[in-house]
């Protein structure tokens, strides 16, 4: 009995790293295997899905989600939330149509993205100096942002139909909507970030474990002040493309945005716990939702199902995290 003890834990080492390894590979490729899966699924229900012209759609549709998607994975991977980027949306996009009516596209347009990253140093703020938990305060946020956006239109949309801003939701470069190439461009940068850049090292330690990073010499503060700020600027960012693509802008344009953005990190297997999740899996992420919302539209299927699939896909993404978390 004694040696088949002894054997069984001499072979239990060598099994766990081999069991570790492919459970890490299954983290990393579930979320393709997934838009796969979908991709696949909605090209034989609809022969319209999967065409060139259909898929570009999507794409453009995709980049506002995505791109708000990538300022909340810094947050998300630094142990953080944001609920209020829909309400940053409403606020920059109705203060930027209406600095744009009155300073011109270049100054309106960058005061849209500075208004952005305002709202998310005030989040930041509450968050990394004031200890708020980042739930309540960006519920906070949510709510002081959204009421600013109606004070200042008085309910009313704001509109500006003319303009060279109009190109950046609109325009096409070389055949393809210049949105795919912002949301191309972010997420290279966000990607650089995390995977090459002390920062990006910061980021991920601070979700991983807040006081081991102090310790090792960290600015735990700056580092979610840094990242509530981004998300911000990438939300602004985000609105600038619909805004451009609508040519007005209301203070209800963002009622969503937040469930959407968290939606697509999570699928794409950021972990609720912070310190893991990469720049692709959002990317993909934000595309399973594209896929999602396109193909029941193609299918005629109502929009009130769309929310129904939305939902039963974050609660098993979630589930799925808890899960290999645990597991590991």
């Amino acid at each position: 009995m004694a040696d088949e003890t002894q054997a069984e834990t001499a072979i239990a080492p060598r099994h766990a790293p081999r069991a570790r390894q492919d459970l890490d590979l299954l983290v990393r490729l579930g979320p393709f295997l997934g838009l796969v899966l979908i991709g696949s699924t909605l090209s034989v229900l609809s022969p319209d899905f999967l065409t060139a012209s259909n898929l570009m759609n999507v794409a453009r549709q995709v980049s506002i989600n995505a791109i708000i998607g990538a300022g909340m994975t810094l947050v998300m991977i630094a142990g953080g939330f944001d609920l209020s980027v829909g309400s940053i949306m409403s606020l920059t996009g109705v203060l930027g149509i209406m600095a744009m009516n009155r300073f011109g596209d270049g100054l309106g347009a960058l005061l849209t993205l500075a208004a952005g990253a305002a709202c998310g140093l005030v989040n930041g703020v509450m968050v990394a100096y004031g200890r708020i938990n980042a739930f309540v305060a960006t519920l906070a946020g949510m709510t002081i942002f959204h009421g600013i956006a109606l004070v200042a239109t008085e309910s009313y949309p704001v509109e500006r139909s003319e303009g060279w801003y109009r190109a950046i939701g609109q325009g096409y470069l070389a055949g393809i909507p210049i949105p795919i190439y912002l949301m191309a461009g972010v997420f290279l940068g966000l990607y650089l970030v995390l995977a090459r850049t002390a920062f990006g090292t910061a980021v991920y330690a601070v979700g991983g474990n807040a006081e081991a990073a102090r310790l090792s010499g960290i600015n735990v503060p700056r580092v979610r002040l840094a990242v509530f700020t981004l998300c911000g600027l990438c939300t602004a960012f985000a609105t600038l493309i619909l805004m451009a693509r609508l040519s007005s802008a209301q203070a209800n344009m963002g009622i969503g945005a937040e469930l959407d953005a968290i939606a697509a990190v999570v699928i794409g297997g950021t972990s609720l716990g912070g310190g893991e999740g990469t720049a692709v899996g959002t990317l993909i992420g934000a595309f399973i939702i594209g896929f999602i919302n396109n193909g029941l539209n193609l299918l005629n299927i109502s929009a009130h199902y769309q929310l129904v699939a939305k939902g039963v896909v974050i609660a098993g993404a979630v589930i799925l995290d808890r899960q290999l978390l645990h597991r590991r």
